[in-house]
């Protein structure tokens, strides 16, 4: 199944996988007239006239020099995009940038074309990791970035351990009830609003496949345990580093009993009652996430 309009997925470029070991061909794509700057700040975008900032030519020039991490993102009808991480404080990142303001990315993810509101969450994932791997967690050098800022070495003389971004996968799934009557399972967790329900959810363990974790984070924290479990699609999550991966489920049986600690209550809800919950409102989960296109797909709602 795939999804028409999935935030954060289709980022429009060529990532130039074979050609970021180049160090002279980076260079020159840096040095290219048209060579575009997504400039970002602590996990922001930085916005000017209600847009997400991008520079060119000089103004991009000045970013990249006084960032403390840039990134190629790849060519974009040919043209270079690079991603810049500006250090500091939150004012002279502003200025650095010709910005006005800073806004949280998934705010903005509404608002923008999907190619752009997912070339934005590629820049936020990429120097997020840069950010978080500035060490080497073998014998504890500093890490320097290379391969266009999809690779980080380490610079200990007897270590010399290659770095990979960090991408951490979770599942989530829409469960149906046997019988009949249609009816899916949504829970709320904890600290959620009293009306706020969602899709199961949880992170991939180590040794564990991503149906197998479907089968176990529905019985630990809905006590209910499922059979047959299919693949739906999935999508880049990088708040912080995530992969989304949707899957529906069919439980065995309908008893509930939710683990407290994670869930404090889970029900059954027929299609009409979750059309109803989609017309008033965000109030079945994200509505940038998969699991709302899950829950949208299964209701017959667009």
């Amino acid at each position: 199944m795939t999804f028409e309009g999935l935030s954060y997925t289709h980022t429009p470029h060529d990532r130039a996988g074979n050609r970021r070991d180049d160090q002279e061909w980076v260079e020159a794509q840096s040095a290219r007239p048209d060579a575009r700057v997504v400039p970002m700040w602590r996990d922001r975008c930085l916005v000017r006239d209600g847009r997400p900032v991008v520079l060119n030519g000089a103004a991009g020039a000045a970013v990249r020099a006084a960032a403390g991490q840039t990134v190629l993102l790849g060519l974009a009808d040919g043209a270079p995009v690079f991603a810049a991480d500006l250090d500091g404080p939150e004012e002279a990142a502003l200025s650095s940038a010709e910005a006005e303001s800073s806004a949280d990315m998934r705010s903005l993810a509404a608002l923008l074309p999907h190619a752009e509101a997912a070339t934005l969450a590629y820049a936020r994932g990429l120097l997020y990791w840069h950010r978080q791997t500035r060490f080497c967690g073998s014998c504890g050098s500093a890490a320097r970035s290379t391969a266009a800022g999809h690779l980080r070495e380490c610079t200990g003389p007897d270590c010399a351990r290659q770095l990979f971004p960090r991408i951490e996968p979770a599942v989530i799934v829409l469960v149906e009830a046997p019988g009949p009557e249609p009816r899916c399972l949504l829970a709320r967790h904890r600290g959620a609003r009293a009306d706020r329900f969602a899709l199961i959810a949880g992170f991939v363990e180590i040794g564990e496949s991503l149906e197998g974790a479907v089968r176990r984070e529905v019985a630990e924290e809905a006590g209910v345990d499922v059979g047959e479990v299919a693949y739906r699609g999935s999508q880049a999550w990088p708040f912080p580093a995530g992969l989304m991966v949707g899957f529906g489920a069919q439980a065995v049986g309908e008893t509930i009993a939710v683990d407290g600690e994670e869930l404090v209550e889970a029900r059954w809800f027929t299609r009409a009652e979750v059309r109803e919950r989609l017309a008033a409102g965000p109030g079945s989960g994200p509505v940038d996430s998969i699991g709302g296109h899950l829950l949208r797909a299964w209701a017959g709602e667009r």
